[in-house]
């Protein structure tokens, strides 16, 4: 037998070898679900998995060269989201056909690659702080590109994200299997792939044999940034739209799934079979876990456990390799405990199976949440207005968290409509993203009711809100009022999300009016308290004037408040937005002038109501948008707002 198909044997058994493990315990993975939940093992929900395993295997994909070649890269989220961007700004604003703007958006990926690749070798910066950086650049160029604002993704490439070939293979799943064949052939078949297993395994003693190293790190962080590049345009295909926060946090799955699936994060080892199950264990996991409806808090304590134990392995795995035992895995004691905890488990997923026929037996109406965030006070109230509805009236409602992500939160729909819901309710992340699952649950004849915020298309029952551009225009009013005239700062919501955009927008519109009123800096800070504290900060060293703040949500209100010190609510007047607890308290305590409250548990009521009268009637729209009214919070009127809202 000649040398290069010996050769060729080897290297595939050992791909197969390292893969076993994660491949074993994808299938256990897929038992154990199957077990626990009925609507796991359908047709229907595979695809689903393989969709949402799309993007974040085609990040892997282009990390595995990376990793193999013993280097990292944290800007492959961001730049996915410049891509996608990118793509779509070349679409929409220079009016070229998609077929031309698509290679672009692939090149600017292709490119913020290279840019990392110069980095690590030229400039001798360590690959962690180079990609890290770039992370920061990539991100904020699709801000400044996109004016914070999604820009649309019409025409055949939106039919990619949806649609599928033959009316049976989702297109992400086939693009998917694409990139995994292509990156196992550039792995096992040409030099290049040869050659990044020699520099992860020794770079100096590959640059002795003749191997152009730095040509080569240019190239695995080039054919990085291009992965990333065909993953971001592919989410903005799924979504239907670039958003410029795409892929936040991205990375972290992404080298979570290389690890998974046998690669080494010393270099020198893995393979894009490897890769390819380990990104189908983190969505089979997460879709498991949003199936059988376990918190969203608990799932991330699962997946980073997952992670943790990869990384473990793999450290281990380094330790056999260098000669070092660990014989503490082999005694009797550790071997009693798994054992034990193998027990346990299976134990618990018959009480899980159980449990679930026992809910099953009730024929209540089954209820499908999506939350943009459970990070924030307001949603936390709006998802207790909606638990205590549905308890009242005896539903079932299963209630998840999106992250703000317009991805997740496709996946979460996705889910529940291979649950077969009754009705689901969405809090959308951004209008236009949620448009494909809206029309998703259209077709499958799934009544769905939009809350605080709504879809710009498809068929909804009805969309459950307050009106967020009114509410920033009595937000004007309200500072107007407490400030008289004078230098006025804003603290913006997070780039991109329909809710900082509305209400900015009715701010802008109302203070545009009062000539009297000179707004001096206007900066975001994320929704965040923390974010609004540094900012707030910053403004005051340039601005150490200025008379009023109006932050667009409670939490940058709070923060702002710990900025101005004393100075909040007496010499410096606030606004803020949203009417949360801790928000009214500090209008109680003078520290807030005025909030304009939207009544979130009154708007996850309502919702669950709509969504509850649509199911029994089959009703699925198209509705009017039921009104929750907003007012303006102030000291003198607190106790009659909290009365009328006990």
């Amino acid at each position: 037998m000649p040398d290069n198909e010996v050769g060729a044997g080897t290297r595939l058994r050992s791909a197969l070898g390292r893969a076993g493990g994660p491949l074993g315990g994808l299938v256990v993975l897929v038992v154990l679900l199957s077990l626990l939940s009925p609507d796991f093992l359908t047709p229907n929900n595979l695809l689903n998995v393989g969709v949402q395993a799309s993007v974040v295997a085609i990040l892997a994909f282009g990390l595995t060269f990376v990793i193999v070649s013993g280097g990292i890269d944290l800007s492959v989220g961001s730049v996915a989201g410049l891509a996608g961007i990118v793509a779509g700004w070349a679409a929409n604003s220079l009016g070229l056909p998609l077929w031309l703007a698509i290679p672009i958006g692939l090149g600017s990926g292709a490119l913020a690659g290279l840019a990392s690749g110069a980095l690590v070798t030229a400039g001798r910066v360590p690959p962690f702080i180079a990609t890290l950086a770039m992370l920061s650049v990539a991100r904020g160029l699709a801000l400044v590109v996109a004016d914070g604002r999604p820009i649309s993704m019409d025409g055949w490439i939106g039919r990619i994200g949806s649609g599928e070939l033959f009316g049976v293979l989702p297109y992400p799943v086939l693009i998917m299997l694409v990139i995994g064949l292509l990156t196992a052939f550039v792995l096992r078949r040409t030099y290049a792939g040869r050659a990044m297993y020699a520099i992860g395994g020794n770079a100096e003693a590959a640059r002795l044999s003749g191997i152009k190293v730095t040509r080569q790190k240019l190239l695995v962080y080039a054919l990085s940034g291009l992965f990333a590049a065909v993953a971001g345009i592919l989410l903005a295909a799924r979504l239907a739209s670039a958003q410029p926060e795409a892929g936040t946090g991205y990375e972290l799955d992404a080298i979570a799934a290389v690890v998974i699936g046998g690669a080494s994060l010393a270099g020198g080892v893995g393979s894009a079979l490897g890769t390819f199950v380990g990104a189908l264990v983190l969505a089979v996991l997460r879709n498991g876990l949003n199936l059988l409806d376990v918190s969203a808090f608990w799932q991330q304590v699962v997946i980073g456990l997952v992670i943790a134990a990869a990384v473990l392995f793999d450290t281990l795995r380094q330790r056999r390799r260098s000669g070092r035992r660990t014989p503490v895995l082999r005694t009797p004691a550790v071997r009693r405990a798994i054992a034990a905890g193998t027990a346990l488990i299976v134990v618990a997923a018959g009480w899980a199976v159980y449990q679930r026929q026992q809910a099953a037996d009730t024929g209540k109406p089954e209820i499908a949440m999506s939350v943009s965030t459970l990070n924030n006070p307001f949603f936390v109230d709006l998802r207790a207005g909606a638990e205590a509805e549905a308890d009242r009236l005896g539903v079932d409602l299963r209630v998840t968290d999106a992250s703000e992500d317009s991805s997740q939160q496709a996946n979460a729909v996705q889910n529940a409509i291979a649950q077969n819901s009754d009705a689901i309710i969405v809090n959308p992340v951004d209008s236009d993203a949620i448009v494909p699952s809206v029309k998703a649950a259209n077709e499958a004849g799934i009544p769905l009711v939009g809350v605080d915020r709504a879809p710009s298309a498809g068929t909804v029952v009805t969309t459950v809100a307050s009106d967020n551009v009114e509410g920033g225009r009595m937000a004007a009013r309200s500072l107007v009022e407490q400030v008289g005239s004078g230098p006025v700062a804003v603290l913006e919501g997070e780039p991109g999300t329909s809710a900082a955009r509305e209400r900015g927008k009715g701010f802008t519109e109302e203070i545009a009016k009062h000539p009297q009123i000179e707004v001096v800096a206007s900066q975001p800070a994320d929704f965040d308290r923390t974010k609004a504290l540094d900012t707030m900060q910053n403004i005051l060293q340039a601005h150490p004037d200025v008379r009023g703040v109006f932050a667009a949500n409670d939490e940058m209100a709070l923060g702002a408040v710990k900025a101005l010190g004393a100075r909040a609510g007496e010499d410096v007047k606030v606004v803020g937005f949203d009417g949360t607890p801790e928000g009214l308290t500090a209008v109680e305590s003078g520290q807030i002038n005025a909030d304009i409250a939207q009544q979130p548990k009154l708007l996850g009521k309502a919702a669950v109501q709509k969504a509850v009268e649509a199911a029994r009637t089959g009703d699925i729209g198209p509705g009017e948008t039921t009104n929750i009214p907003v007012q303006a919070v102030t000291r003198g009127t607190l106790e009659a707002f909290r009365a009328a809202n006990r």
